[in-house]
């Protein structure tokens, strides 16, 4: 008998690797708890000043983009440290310092894009 590709079962299964994946992330390092933190306190934020919905929705992307790519540079940090060891490979660091300048740049665009949403909210108080 053929096993079948598609279930429940099989997909119960993958949704409890992938919450295994984001906990090893959690436990790897300090860094997605920083971003999770202020993606957080983003959230917070929308809800006090009652921003508009495309402007949360806007802020929404941004976490689905910033912490995914926080386990992504994880997972390769991971990947490169258990290939490489402690020889430090000229190709392992570029793999790691691109994985890494790739989260740096999309984490400083989310943060130019949440002080356009979130400064004039903040001027207003004043």
């Amino acid at each position: 008998m053929k096993e079948n590709k598609f279930g429940l079962k099989k997909f119960i299964k993958s949704v409890g690797y992938a919450i295994e994946g984001i906990k090893a992330g959690y436990t790897a390092g300090q860094n997605i708890i920083i971003m999770t933190v202020l993606a957080i306190l983003a959230l917070i934020l929308a809800f006090v000043f009652k921003i508009e919905r495309f402007e949360f929705i806007t802020i929404l992307v941004l976490i689905g983009i910033i912490l995914p790519l926080e386990l992504i540079n994880t997972a390769i940090e991971a990947t490169v440290d258990l290939h490489d060891g402690n020889k430090k490979s000229k190709y392992g660091k570029i793999a790691k310092d691109c994985a890494a300048g790739a989260l740096t740049i999309a984490s400083i665009m989310a943060a130019i894009i949440g002080l356009v949403i979130f400064v004039p909210y903040i001027i207003k108080l004043f």
